[in-house]
């Protein structure tokens, strides 16, 4: 429904950004949800098995980072995967507050399944732009991120508040 209203001719809202990231997000879950049901993994713990097969045995605050999550979320994700044997979490060897986190040998077969299969629907999502567009969209989601961020660490009492924005690169609205 959203869509639609997009597709037709008028100028862009301050609604469009927020709506059209939330729309995106939530359909890309679902789907993964879908596609990965019979493993017993949600998109959410397949973003962490992905992110390990990616860079395995990194900290867990790291994994907390590259994930774009809470620590919290990330260390409940990482009890239930490490209680079915797809990751295991040591002290880490040289910071002592740190856990360093691996795929275990279950964990990466899980991790290459579910890739496998949500293969298709990472091709269509690339295959929605150019590679120009691709380079610039991720360049767009990451500027978001990174403002939303900043956002919450600079005045935490700002969340859950509309906050004007300055636009790209500072720009004054």
């Amino acid at each position: 429904m959203y869509a639609y209203y997009l597709a037709e001719a008028r100028m862009a809202t301050r609604h469009d950004i927020p709506m059209g990231l939330r729309g995106a997000y939530l359909s890309m879950h679902r789907q993964t949800n879908v596609l990965l049901s019979r493993s017993g993994i949600t998109a959410d713990q397949f973003v962490l098995l992905a992110l390990l097969e990616e860079d395995g045995g990194i900290t867990q605050q790291q994994l907390v980072r590259r994930a774009d999550s809470d620590p919290n979320t990330v260390r409940a994700m990482l009890v239930l995967l490490e209680r079915r044997g797809l990751v295991s979490r040591q002290p880490h060897p040289t910071d002592g507050r740190a856990r360093k986190v691996a795929l275990t040998r279950k964990g990466k077969a899980a991790a290459k399944r579910s890739l496998a299969v949500t293969q298709g629907l990472r091709d269509r999502l690339y295959g929605l732009f150019s590679p120009e567009e691709t380079a610039s969209l991720a360049k767009f989601l990451h500027r978001i991120s990174e403002c939303m961020s900043q956002s919450q660490t600079v005045n935490p009492s700002l969340r859950g508040r509309a906050v004007a924005s300055r636009g790209p690169a500072g720009a004054n609205p």
